[in-house]
């Protein structure tokens, strides 16, 4: 009566509903999908030091703690007509970015499997795969009920694929496995407390939902760590770069989505605040530069960055000669306001030896 969502519910239409036009968008802050080099991700290792660390992540995947959990039951039987209007269509909106996002990870991840002989890594990338897959399929039968699911087969072939080397699928996927796990735990935290704002049953599936993400991360880690290049030199670079580029969209998006917010009963601030700061935190297990989130010289640059970027939206939708000057001096005032962040000085640390962590917050 209730199935589990561990197949991709795709259906084939002539015409593809908004919903799939909106997760094919490739616009600065929508989830995009990858393909990369290929040889390099096969050339992997594994060092000794790191081997048993490796084997216990490969054991818990093959447990597959999550094997049950992705089930409807019951509790979806919710009548959503009478679901605010705006909410609907803001709720609509965070499922379908969500979707994109999980469903990326699976095709890339399944590509990967497809496309390296390494057994380890292989095998890895097979189960990082399916858990994307449950969880994009979870979502999409959520979006089902409101009539408005993505096409996931039509998005396979018409989204476009941006190129990416290894090194910043790497870094670029694991801070976004982190920063899922610390979005979910912080939202299934604020339900606990304020369970009348749970408006809809799918975040009672967060808390478990979210150890997938930490697990992932986790992988990435052992395998960044076991090939130590990867973090050293000028690879710190860019670790800084993505750090603060998957932190500023997050920033920019979340507040853009603030009623959405203040729907669950959680201040936007305070949200992010807290979500960046503990994926900052748990990401110098691997990364020997991080963001210095204690200073509120940094957050005030955020802020700029998210009112340029709500001002070139305004600007925008007003149209005219001037709007468009208007948006093309917002973007140099962001770009500038990202340098800036980038220019501050980072957090050093020395990596810890035991490259596991375990999911207590």
């Amino acid at each position: 009566m209730y199935p589990t969502a561990t197949e991709l519910p795709v259906r084939a239409y002539e015409n593809v509903n908004e919903s799939t036009k909106n997760a094919q968008q490739d616009a600065i802050l929508s989830p995009r999908f990858y393909t990369t080099d290929f040889a390099k991700i096969d050339a992997l290792k594994i060092k000794t030091e790191h081997q048993q660390m490796w084997d216990d992540i490969l054991a818990e995947f093959r447990r597959d703690p999550n094997k049950n959990h992705f089930k409807r039951n019951e509790e979806f039987d919710v009548d959503l007509s009478t679901m605010d209007p705006e909410l609907r269509e803001q709720f609509v909106e965070f499922l379908v970015s969500s979707v994109t996002a999980e469903f990326s990870g699976c095709i890339l991840y399944a590509e990967i499997k497809k496309r390296i002989k390494n057994p380890e890594v292989r095998e890895l990338f097979g189960f990082m795969s399916r858990d994307e897959g449950r969880h994009a399929g979870f979502i999409n039968h959520t979006l089902n009920d409101f009539d408005v699911a993505v096409d996931l087969s039509f998005l396979t072939k018409a989204k476009k694929y941006t190129f990416f080397q290894p090194k910043f699928i790497y870094y670029a996927t694991y801070l976004s496995e982190k920063i899922g796990y610390a979005r979910y735990v912080t939202i299934f935290r604020n339900f606990e407390k304020q369970p009348d704002k749970r408006f809809h049953p799918i975040f009672k599936w967060f808390e478990n939902w979210c150890l997938d993400e930490f697990r992932h991360g986790e992988a990435f880690a052992v395998l960044m760590r076991s090939n130590p290049e990867l973090l050293e030199g000028r690879n710190k670079l860019w670790i800084r770069f993505f750090l603060l580029a998957v932190f500023c969209t997050m920033y920019v998006r979340d507040h853009a989505r603030a009623p959405f917010f203040k729907h669950m009963g959680i201040d936007v601030d305070d949200y992010d605040r807290r979500v960046i700061t503990l994926t900052n935190q748990i990401s110098r297990q691997v990364f020997p530069d991080t963001v210095d989130t204690e200073s509120e010289a940094f957050w005030a640059l955020m802020d700029r960055m998210w009112r340029n970027t709500d001002a070139m939206r305004k600007a925008e939708a007003a149209g005219g000669f001037l709007s468009k000057v208007k948006v093309v001096l917002l973007k140099g005032a962001n770009a500038l306001t990202f340098v800036q962040l980038y220019l501050r000085p980072p957090h050093r640390q020395a990596l810890p030896a035991d490259v596991r962590m375990q999911p207590v917050w």
